[in-house]
């Protein structure tokens, strides 16, 4: 089968580039053709990723717009289905909508329905149970958006875009989501129960013979972006009132990362938590080893965070903020604590309690090992997208499958 993968950037650097990099990786394995249309490099990993896609086509120039650039694509590569991941640019969506080729998007976040696409109010930081609908302008002033790209700091946002880009997903032949939380979003904003899928995007297998010492150290571990929604600065206030010895170590990098670093020192936590930026996955182990309990922050509702699945897989009990698809992985008093959202004081009590139980951190530990091993295995997932890209081919008459 010649599958399409279709992403806005091209490179390592969050959840949703280690997905489609990691299942492109075992189909092309599987003896399937994989190409990519892509966005601007994120300038980590492309060699990995260059092996990965040796068709590859970019969305910057020379081509001369978006939809021209998916275009060339689909003639040159002629794919059985097309596997868009994050792609918020609407030429390219309208483009592949047209094209009548098999459509399968993976739904990563709140991109398509929200215009912040983190579903949260900035100011207040309360989760939205909102679908899209004109209180995106008023309450929200979700038209009004910060400016990615330099200059002047903010930009308008259209609501009406955001209405066309709602209406062109809907058109696609599947929909995949990571969590039944995700599904619902979609079914709150008109999308066809028939079409949505879930799959949780399963990590590989971990080294089978790491496990943590739980050593004296008292290692709290946090791995993933610092951005905003991240809390980042919820996780630091929380960390201020652990009242057990311990070290944490921030591993990521983000725009919300200077201030956090400021807040660390307002707080007086520099002599206790260091911020070691990107750290390539493989170089994660290092700190699994002296792990005590990962520490997972979100306050925007997470679709799934995978980093929980990962480090599950080195019997590494997990504590987090109940916010979106985290409860369907995370069971309160079995594999970790899932704390009220935004409780600092509770979150913080909860870190002390794995800090001062060893015994009890491995046991849960243990049960998250046992649960991601039962629950969510990788050859199946991969079968699964077999299945579900042939399903889409097989059962639309206008295409012609193209096998190998």
């Amino acid at each position: 089968m010649r599958l399409l993968y279709v992403h806005e950037r091209y490179g390592a650097l969050a959840g949703a580039e280690a997905n489609a990099h990691i299942t492109a990786t075992e189909l092309g394995r599987l003896g399937h053709d994989v190409g990519i249309l892509h966005g601007p490099p994120t300038g980590r990993g492309e060699v990995a990723w260059n092996t990965t896609f040796p068709a590859r086509f970019p969305l910057h120039p020379p081509s001369p717009t978006p939809a021209a650039a998916t275009e060339q694509a689909l003639r040159a590569f002629r794919p059985d289905a097309v596997y868009v991941h994050k792609m918020p640019d609407l030429e390219v969506i309208e483009t592949l909508v047209r094209s009548r080729c098999p459509l399968v998007r993976m739904v990563h976040d709140h991109d398509i329905y929200c215009m912040r696409s983190y579903k949260y109010d900035y100011f207040t930081r309360r989760i939205c149970t909102r679908p899209a609908s004109p209180a995106c302008i008023v309450p929200c002033l979700a038209s009004i958006v910060r400016n990615p790209n330099g200059g002047f700091p903010l930009q308008w946002k259209s609501y009406q875009a955001k209405k066309r880009e709602i209406a062109l997903n809907q058109r696609f032949d599947r929909m995949v989501v990571v969590t039944p939380f995700m599904r619902d979003e979609l079914l709150n904003n008109g999308f066809s129960p028939d079409r949505i899928r879930i799959h949780a995007p399963v990590p590989r297998m971990g080294d089978p013979a790491l496990r943590s010492s739980f050593s004296s150290r008292n290692l709290i571990v946090y791995a993933g972006q610092i951005i905003r929604g991240k809390g980042v600065d919820v996780l630091l206030q929380a960390l201020a009132l652990v009242r057990s010895p311990f070290e944490c170590v921030i591993l990521g990098d983000g725009n919300h990362r200077p201030y956090c670093e400021r807040l660390a020192r307002r707080l007086k936590l520099t002599d206790r938590v260091t911020f070691q930026g990107f750290i390539p996955q493989d170089e994660l182990k290092a700190y699994y080893r002296e792990c005590s309990v990962v520490a997972l922050s979100s306050v925007w509702p997470e679709p799934i965070a995978t980093i929980g699945l990962e480090v599950m897989r080195y019997a590494l009990p997990v504590v987090a903020f109940d916010a979106g698809g985290i409860k369907d992985w995370l069971i309160d008093g079995h594999n970790g604590f899932l704390v009220p959202w935004m409780d600092r004081p509770a979150y913080a009590a909860r870190l002390d309690q794995l800090l001062q139980d060893k015994d009890l951190a491995r046991q849960l530990g243990a049960n998250g090992l046992h649960l991601v091993s039962e629950r969510y295995d990788f050859d199946g997932y991969i079968r699964d997208l077999e299945s579900l890209f042939t399903e889409v081919c097989t059962s639309n008459p206008t295409h012609t499958l193209v096998t190998r």
